[in-house]
């Protein structure tokens, strides 16, 4: 296969912000609004995110709109996870934190183990695939219940967040460009981040002004959020300024770290 991943560009950082905010917000809008309740919001998106990654796993290339679709679907369905087991089941954000980074520790341990690599421009067969979803799962699990905790229970608040968390991405930009940081260790790194940024934004937005929000609620900023993605969608899609220069599936170039940019 060609690689199945974009090249790791602005537009890649801000869709990736974007899908976090609406994973946020789309779970609460289906939860709350729409009076599904949380199990039946995660059967309804646990089903789409099945579907999408069918296609996502057929296709033989990159495809903006079939990945960007899954990511989507796939920061919601995580999100959605975290709730479950914070909110339904009562297990405290503390331990849920802990739990899925061990098990995305797990996850590119296994995934290192078996492949010797966790370079994003080298997601060229199937197996390696299943590592990069299941650590996007996992990514946004840790991220809701991380900046769950960090928002809610530590009294930090939503735009504070913003400001803290993306201080931490930039340093690790810093870090990258300026001392040479690994660059998939980077990559990840920011990956991770991106979750509780993306959501504090979305709560900032859609919540009250009582609460420190916007008031534009969780409609609103769902549906504005998904507007800008459509259309930064359709742009990649058509000027295919995201696609690897790499394209051959050649193992000894994709699994050099520094292909990757942060």
């Amino acid at each position: 296969m060609l690689n199945k991943v974009p090249e790791v560009t602005l537009y890649f950082w801000i869709i990736k912000i974007l899908c976090t905010t609406v994973g946020e917000t789309a779970a609460d809008y289906m939860n709350d609004t729409l009076g599904f309740g949380l199990d039946k919001t995660s059967y309804v998106m646990s089903a789409a995110l099945i579907i999408a990654l069918f296609f996502q796993f057929r296709a033989r290339r990159y495809v903006p709109g079939i990945y960007w679709l899954s990511v989507v679907l796939i920061s919601v369905v995580g999100t959605l996870i975290s709730d479950k087991l914070a909110d339904d089941l009562g297990v405290p954000l503390v331990i849920t934190t802990v739990l899925f980074a061990v098990l995305l520790a797990i996850t590119f341990a296994v995934w290192y183990a078996t492949e010797r690599t966790l370079s994003i421009h080298s997601i060229v067969t199937g197996r390696r695939e299943t590592f990069y979803w299941l650590a996007i799962l996992f990514t946004f699990a840790l991220g809701t219940s991380a900046g769950d905790l960090f928002d809610e229970k530590l009294g930090v608040g939503y735009w504070p967040t913003v400001g803290i968390v993306a201080a931490l991405i930039a340093l690790i930009a810093v870090a990258h460009l300026g001392l040479r940081l690994n660059a998939v260790l980077a990559f990840w790194a920011a990956y991770i981040l991106t979750r509780p940024l993306g959501a504090s934004i979305g709560d900032g937005m859609s919540q009250p002004a009582k609460n420190g929000g916007f008031g534009l609620g969780t409609t609103g900023t769902s549906f504005i959020f998904l507007a800008v993605i459509l259309a930064l969608v359709i742009f990649l899609s058509v000027t295919k300024v995201d696609r690897t220069e790499n394209q051959s599936g050649d193992r000894e170039e994709l699994d050099e770290p520094d292909s990757v940019t942060v």
